[in-house]
């Protein structure tokens, strides 16, 4: 056993990403200066889009990109039930109803053959998830998009860096969004983005994430002087500091290392967990390059819940991602139904989310790889 708690996920914070926060503290700017536009052409340029707009957290980007698509009452949205509760709840912010649809069985993203099964006339848009950091198959999704006229959010808060068919995700779909919460690929603390090539969508978001108030002259019915700004629809505050953007330049710095390592503890659990008999290891698409937000085996024959007590008692910390979003409470008093997405109702309860994160050292793998080996019978206490 571990002498110490070893989480499923942490940021890696080092002195230059504190002395960046800081300087903006030394500045004139605390709050929608400088950093902020600097920080949103950084994660722009990275994924070849035209515009990204940063927001305080990413729930409030997807909630967003829902208004700015259009979205409101009587329209449906097309998700996976395996994400976090945002990715759903977007959709319910702006009015519309979320439509879940089921998962493919080998990478665990939303099956595009059963989003075309959810498709009405009452559809307006698709929110495919890179769950796990592995890219969604686009191009069948965008297919039905264009046929269907459907305008597609990405939720890819697990997936900065991660390429789909070798192009970078956040420049293939009407919009784009990842997070920065401290257990993603890099952190502002709290705080998401959008990422898109569409100038309406980029001006709408603009002002969304700032009350639905402009000072653009081109916007504005008329002009009373320089102070004149327009409040043109309700919007929210949603603004990310420049406290949080300087964290996240400063981190972006780092973004490949941070995924390079993230790949190197993923080969060293393949190689350790590909021949257990009792575990299904992530299968990965050819086209896809993921960037390996998440690690998750699943069990075949054994007790989730026995494993999963056990391997905490050994201080490794392991975590379920996710709980089927339509089987939570609120969802079900919508009239969402329990074995509606059998695929993703029968994955979860099989799964295991095991500890994935750069500042984990080798010893720290091994200590996972030996806990899992252990509660499944592989190993003894001493071969630790």
């Amino acid at each position: 056993m571990r002498d110490s708690y070893l989480p499923y996920g942490k940021q890696w914070l080092d002195d230059d990403d504190i002395q960046a926060v800081i300087n903006v503290l030394k500045s004139d700017y605390l709050t929608t200066g400088p950093k902020i536009l600097e920080f949103e052409k950084t994660i722009a340029n990275y994924v070849g889009a035209k515009f990204a707009v940063a927001f305080a957290n990413g729930t409030a980007a997807l909630h967003g990109a829902c208004f700015a698509a259009g979205i409101g009452e009587g329209d449906e949205v097309i998700t996976t039930p395996i994400t976090f509760a945002a990715s759903a709840n977007c959709v319910s912010y702006v009015g519309g109803r979320v439509v879940f649809a089921d998962i493919d069985e080998k990478t665990y993203n939303i099956d595009p053959f059963e989003i075309e099964k959810q498709i009405t006339d009452k559809t307006k848009a698709i929110i495919p998830v890179h769950f796990t950091g592995q890219p969604v198959d686009l191009d069948p999704i965008h297919k039905l998009a264009k046929k269907h006229n459907l305008i597609v959010i990405e939720d890819a808060a697990h997936a900065l860096g991660a390429a789909y068919k070798g192009k970078k995700i956040g420049s293939l779909s009407d919009m784009t969004m990842f997070s920065f919460h401290p257990v993603k690929h890099i952190t502002t603390g709290e705080g998401g983005i959008i990422t898109t090539n569409d100038e309406h969508f980029y001006q709408l978001l603009l002002q969304f994430r700032s009350h639905g108030i402009t000072r653009d002259k081109s916007l504005l019915p008329k002009d009373e002087g320089p102070w004149y700004y327009d409040m043109q629809f309700l919007g929210f505050n949603y603004r990310m500091t420049d406290v949080q953007a300087a964290l996240g330049i400063s981190q972006f710095k780092k973004l490949d290392n941070f995924i390079s390592r993230r790949k190197e503890i993923v080969k060293l659990y393949n190689s350790a967990f590909a021949n257990i008999s009792e575990i299904i290891i992530p299968f990965q698409k050819m086209e896809c390059d993921s960037s390996w937000h998440l690690y998750i085996i699943k069990l075949k024959t054994v007790d989730r819940k026995e494993i999963f007590e056990k391997l905490l008692k050994m201080n490794i910390g392991v975590n379920v991602h996710y709980i089927p979003v339509h089987t939570l409470s609120f969802y079900q008093q919508l009239g969402y139904k329990k074995g509606d997405l059998p695929k993703a109702e029968s994955l979860y309860e099989n799964i295991i989310t095991l500890p994935l994160y750069p500042k984990m050292t080798n010893s720290d793998v091994q200590d996972v790889i030996h806990a899992v080996k252990r509660v499944l019978g592989y190993e003894r206490e001493s071969n630790k």
